[in-house]
Order: C-alpha cells, then sequence, then structure tokens
C-alpha cells in the first residue's frame, strides 16, 4: 500500500486533496502543513510520492523539491500549481518534481497524475542489478493505435536509461513522464485527431475501464485505423535521444504558448508540451507538427553546454 504525503499550509486543502487520492485508490494519506515539517516526516520513514503546494510558509514547494532531491532522491513529488505561479513551477520541474496538476484541475487530474507517477516509479525501480551492464541501446517501435503499448514502451525506455546510469532516479522519471506525454499526444492528438480535453478523458476512461467509444470507433475507421506511430530511441551513457512521428495532419507549432504561460499551464496540450520542455534539454517539433525530436544528456554535460551558451 502506497504512503503519500500531501504538504499544504491550508488544513482544509490538506484534506481536500487527502479525500482525492484515497477515493482513487487504497493509500495511506500523512499531511504535513510546510516544507520543513515535510521534512521531519521523511527523517523518520520516506513515503513512496509528495503531493505538496507550491507557496508555504517557512518552506516552500520549490524548496523542498531541491531537499527531496538532494537527500531523498528516490521520492517523486508531484506539484499543485495556483495561478500566478508559473514561472515558480517551471523552475520546480526542472530542479526535479516529477509532474504538476493545476489547482483548478485537481479534481479531474489529481489521482490520475498520482498513479502515473507511482507507476513509473516502480517500474524504475525494477530489474537494475541487470540493467547496470548496459552501455547503450538503441531500438524502433512502429505502433498500432494502441493505448495499452505505451506504458509498456515506457518502462523499457526507462530501464535503459537505468542501466546506463545517465542520471538519476528524478531523472529518469522525468524522462518516463515526458515520453508518456509525447506518445499520448501523438496517438490522440495526432492519429486519431482527438482534440480538445478528449485524450485526458480517454485516457481516464482507459484506466477506469470504462467505455471507449470515440477512441475505438477512431481506431477502426479510414483514415485513422491505418496510421502508426514511429518511435525511434537512442540510450548511451551521454544522452538519450527519441524520436517521435504520427500520421496525422499535424498542429500549428507557432500557435502553442510557452512552457511558462498560464494558459500552457493550463491546457491539456499546453500541459503536456510544457512537461516536455521543461524536463528535457532538447525539444523539436517539424514544421507540421508530426514529429518531435527530445533529447536528454547527462547532467554534467548538460551543465557544461549551459555554461558554454552563456559566455
Amino acid at each position: 500500500m502506497p504512503t503519500i504525503l500531501v504538504v499544504d499550509d491550508s488544513a482544509v486543502d490538506r484534506r481536500l486533496v487527502g479525500g482525492l487520492l484515497e477515493k482513487k485508490t487504497v493509500c495511506t494519506i500523512e499531511y504535513a502543513a510546510n516544507g520543513v515539517e515535510a521534512l521531519a516526516r521523511l527523517q523518520d520513514a520516506e513515503p513512496d510520492l509528495i503531493v505538496t503546494d507550491l507557496t508555504m510558509p517557512a518552506m516552500d514547494g520549490l524548496e523542498l523539491v531541491k531537499a527531496v532531491r538532494a537527500h531523498h532522491a528516490g521520492v517523486p513529488v508531484i506539484l499543485m500549481t495556483a495561478h500566478g505561479s508559473e514561472t515558480l513551477a517551471i523552475e520546480a520541474l526542472e530542479q526535479g518534481a516529477a509532474s504538476y496538476v493545476p489547482k483548478s484541475q485537481l479534481a479531474q487530474r489529481l489521482p490520475n497524475t498520482m498513479e502515473e507517477v507511482l507507476t513509473l516509479a516502480r517500474a524504475d525501480r525494477s530489474h537494475q542489478q541487470l540493467m547496470t551492464c548496459l552501455t547503450q541501446a538503441e531500438f524502433a517501435f512502429v505502433l498500432e493505435n494502441e493505448p495499452a503499448l505505451i506504458d509498456p514502451l515506457v518502462d523499457l525506455v526507462q530501464q535503459m536509461v537505468a542501466g546506463t546510469q545517465l542520471c538519476e532516479f528524478s531523472g529518469r522519471l522525468q524522462i518516463g513522464v515526458a515520453l508518456k506525454e509525447a506518445l499520448l499526444n501523438a496517438l490522440f492528438h495526432g492519429n486519431l485527431e482527438i482534440g480538445g480535453e478528449m485524450p485526458q478523458e480517454a485516457e481516464d476512461e482507459l484506466l477506469q475501464e470504462k467505455d471507449l467509444s470515440l477512441v475505438e470507433r477512431r481506431r477502426s475507421e479510414l483514415p485513422y485505423r491505418d496510421r502508426r506511430v514511429r518511435v525511434d530511441v537512442k540510450v548511451s551513457r551521454e544522452e538519450a535521444r527519441f524520436f517521435i512521428r504520427d500520421q496525422g495532419p499535424g498542429f500549428d507549432v507557432a500557435a502553442v504558448p510557452h512552457c511558462g504561460d498560464s494558459e500552457a499551464l493550463e491546457a491539456e496540450r499546453g500541459r503536456g508540451l510544457s512537461l516536455m520542455r521543461a524536463f528535457m534539454d532538447e525539444l523539436t517539433f517539424n514544421a507540421a507538427g508530426n514529429e518531435v525530436t527530445m533529447i536528454k544528456r547527462r547532467e554534467n554535460d548538460r551543465q557544461s553546454a549551459e555554461a558554454a551558451g552563456a559566455q
């Protein structure tokens, strides 16, 4: 049974969040009023996941993320973001947070985000002894429009990244989150041309084993049924490179808001792109908007590149 630590200076909000998570899965919920109290609890026992507010007294969410990464690197952190905290949220993601959910969308998104992060964290910890012998891996997939293929592929990539020792736990978790967002975008927005909020709704229904009438209908109709998602992955001890291409009509890349904009953080596609941009060192799209390349470098190499670019 996973233990979730909810951190928020509002007692009402803490209980609200705890109630939302308990409805989704069997878990133990613990509470802390700020980052200082949360770290004190971690000294006694590490939870499986931390869900934290960003703006708090004594120690805010950004400071908590930094401290957890430094001293409890195996504990993933999900941020709860309010309007006006976009810049702080992006910085916290860059410092090691696993994901975020806008406070205006907690009921719709937080339980599933929790499940996704916990699943990715469990997958990352498996097969570690064998994978430490790995120095390089390169493979390509051509995926049918089957949502159930995404999680196993992300799991495989995380094992490869763990084996090459490209980055620590929080970095591997971020790679998993970014890759899953890119694959969901290629499948739902790209091949199946399901727009707006439907990709999240479709995934929610998939997890809950509900009727996926729209997704199933698109998968059996032309032109959607014959489309595929091409995924090329190359992982070494220096970098992980991902190339994902769908066969949909693409989208206007120039119209997507920047990752620090509140519009980007609130919107479904903008949220996914914000996570991909924050978690990867490079993110580029082709002109048509149906092909994305993502690169994650070893931390020391990334810092050297950033320093060279600043000169």
